[in-house]
């Protein structure tokens, strides 16, 4: 928190500070494919107590994607889809990363016993049944 943002909203990536004018501005991109990526239920914008759309610099970042993938080529609808679906297993790895820590402070590995030179045989060991 600072005295500028006395609730600390400066950081937080949820926040809706970006009008649709803003948000269109800072993607280079048109309020219409705001829109439509509304409409594709990629991003729901909040709404003001005017009714105004309002974005985060999260769904910022999520519109970002998918107009690179529409400056690409790929039609709005599956631009919508694969950063869905990208999220999706971001999400899904940030959480096993997660587990897999967890798991490894629950039960640390154990390390196999030490084996001193002095203790090798420089003769092959038959092999047993």
């Amino acid at each position: 928190m600072t005295a500028d943002d006395p609730y600390g909203r400066l950081d937080d990536d949820d926040f809706p500070a970006y009008t649709m004018g803003r948000a269109a501005e800072l993607l280079g991109t048109t309020q219409g494919f705001l829109r439509a990526i509304g409409e594709a239920r990629l991003i729901t914008p909040l709404r003001s107590a005017g009714g105004h759309r309002r974005y985060s610099r999260y769904q910022l970042r999520i519109a970002a994607r998918a107009r690179e993938l529409v400056d690409q080529g790929t039609p709005i609808e599956a631009a919508c889809r694969i950063v869905i679906l990208e999220d999706q297993l971001e999400e899904a790895r940030r959480i096993n990363a997660e587990y897999r820590r967890a798991a490894e402070a629950a039960n640390p590995p154990i390390a196999a016993p030490h084996r001193d030179a002095s203790t090798r045989t420089s003769e092959p060991q038959p092999a047993t049944r």
